[in-house]
Order: structure tokens, then C-alpha cells, then sequence
């Protein structure tokens, strides 16, 4: 699959400075497809409206760091009628939020990353968290799993996947894996708790996906396990149904991705945590653990 992102964009050794506008301004049209794809209908851009003379002047990117909205159309007609729809130019300044910062794309390590992301404020999930819940495990695991988003216990306490359905996710990782919790690594799609534990919206997955892009990147595993939907059409791109993927090998940016059910989904489903043992073991097989 693609895996579109601002920051991937540049190639190795030097381009001229044409050469890296229109790479970027590719990247920007990989990325706004991706978000159509998820669903994502408004984008956090400036509230402010910055004039032609604005972006020469100094200090304008700083006169643009508060986010706002604005619909796909305005954006520039992604989602417009007829073929060879281009970006009109608009006078709008990302925040930079929306494809990485600076601070996001350069951390080099899981904690420069998650400092980063303090006091986050990217969406509207953050006004009713009591903790960021970042992800935890070995910063140099082979597997990864990724999930929706964090519960009532995860948002207390500032750890993934710790309520009931992280202990069924702990026992398939030390009864079944012969691993230990700390030898792979949790992460979710989103760091902050949805009201009600509801399914995060497509925009609140858009600010978040560049921290775990980042977190992946970061920790270099060998293969991902996706749990659930949520995790899977992120990770994948537009409304794959974890039905009809489940325990079928798909890729994430050359990475090895194992869909399967949520462990949660087993709470109320136990008649199929075969088949997600089933899936487990291929994981297994994948990083090379006897079982």
C-alpha cells in the first residue's frame, strides 16, 4: 500500500529547490487522498487569513499556529467534480499539525516523541482525557500491537490496553506468545479516551496517525497486528472491513500487517478467539517464536 506522508517525500542527496516544492506539493496531494479515503471532511488549518503579504512578511508561520477548520472543497476541490481537479491557492496557512511538525517528525527517540505530544491539544478528544496514553513496551520490539483508543482504566492510568480487554490481550501475549508484555509494544491510534469509549472520529484519527507513524518508525517491528476495525482502515487506508482482511497478511509501508479481532470484540464474541489465535500464530511463524 502507499503510505503517504509530508515527511517521506524528499528523497536522498541534494534537490534543487523546484525539485522539492514539487515533491512536497505531491506529498500534500497523497496526504489530502488518504484523509478523503478515511472520511476526514474538515482539516485543522488557521483560523487566521493570511494575505499574500503575510507569507513574505517575518513571522508569519508564527501568525498561523491556531488551528481551525475547513472543508475539503476550500481546501482546494479534492473532493470536486471532473478529472484533473487541481488545489486552488488559498489563503490559508497550515498549522503544521496536519502533517507532522517539526518536533514530531525529528524526534529520534519514543521520548522525545512523547514529549512532543504533551499538552496536546490537536483535537477535541483532549478536553475530556485525564492522561495522554502514549504506549508502552520494548522501544526495539519485533511485534507490534496497535489498537482503537483507550478505556475508562487506560485513561486513568495512562497506559494502553490495561482493562479487561488488555487482560485478555496480556494473557494471548504471555500464555500464547510466550512473551512477556514488555517484550512487545502497545500503542493505539489515538492517545486520548472518546467520550463514552465511542469510535474515534476520522478527524481526531488525523491528528493523532502521525504520532504512531512516528512510534512506528521509531521502533522498526518486524510485523504489526492491527486490532479491529479502527486500527485496520487506519493503518490501511479507506473502509476495509477486518471481516473480510482478518488473518489475511496485508502491508503497512513495507511492514507485514496481521489484521485481526479486537480483544475487546472477544468479551462479547469468545467464540472466536480461535480464529484470533489462529492469527496470532502466524505472527509467531513471521518473527520465528516456536508455538
Amino acid at each position: 500500500m502507499s503510505c503517504p506522508s509530508i515527511m517521506s517525500v524528499k528523497g536522498g542527496g541534494a534537490q534543487d529547490p523546484l525539485t522539492e516544492v514539487r515533491a512536497l506539493a505531491e506529498g500534500v496531494r497523497a496526504y489530502l487522498e488518504w484523509l478523503r479515503e478515511t472520511g476526514v471532511e474538515e482539516l485543522p488549518l488557521s483560523r487566521r487569513r493570511i494575505s499574500r503579504r503575510d507569507l513574505g512578511a517575518p513571522g508569519a508561520a508564527e501568525k498561523a499556529g491556531k488551528a481551525g477548520t475547513v472543508t475539503e472543497r476550500e481546501a482546494g476541490g479534492v473532493a470536486g467534480e471532473g478529472a484533473g481537479t487541481r488545489l486552488r491557492p488559498r489563503a490559508f496557512v497550515a498549522s503544521g499539525d496536519l502533517f507532522g511538525e517539526p518536533k514530531t517528525a525529528g524526534a529520534r527517540t519514543l521520548e522525545e516523541l512523547a514529549e512532543a505530544l504533551e499538552g496536546c491539544r490537536r483535537c477535541k478528544l483532549a478536553g475530556g482525557r485525564t492522561h495522554i496514553v502514549f504506549g508502552v513496551g520494548n522501544p526495539r520490539a519485533q511485534v507490534m500491537f496497535v489498537g482503537e483508543g483507550p478505556g475508562e482504566e487506560e485513561d486513568l492510568r495512562g497506559e494502553p490496553f490495561v482493562g479487561r480487554a488488555g487482560q485478555l490481550l496480556t494473557r494471548i501475549i504471555t500464555n500464547g506468545m510466550k512473551l512477556r508484555r514488555e517484550d512487545v509494544y502497545i500503542a493505539n491510534i489515538v492517545k486520548c479516551r472518546p467520550e463514552g469509549n465511542r469510535t474515534p472520529q476520522p478527524d481526531e484519527i488525523a491528528a493523532c496517525l502521525p504520532f504512531l507513524k512516528r512510534q512506528i518508525e521509531l521502533i522498526g517491528p518486524r510485523v504489526i497486528v492491527a486490532l479491529g476495525t479502527v486500527a485496520v482502515q487506519a493503518l490501511l487506508g479507506g473502509q476495509v472491513s477486518i471481516t473480510r482482511v482478518r488473518g489475511s497478511w496485508q502491508e503497512y509501508c513495507g511492514i507485514p500487517l496481521m489484521p485481526t479481532f479486537h480483544p475487546a470484540y472477544l468479551l462479547r464474541n469468545p467464540s472466536q478467539k480461535q480464529a484470533v489465535w489462529e492469527d496470532i500464530r502466524e505472527v509467531m511463524r513471521a518473527v520465528g517464536i516456536a508455538g
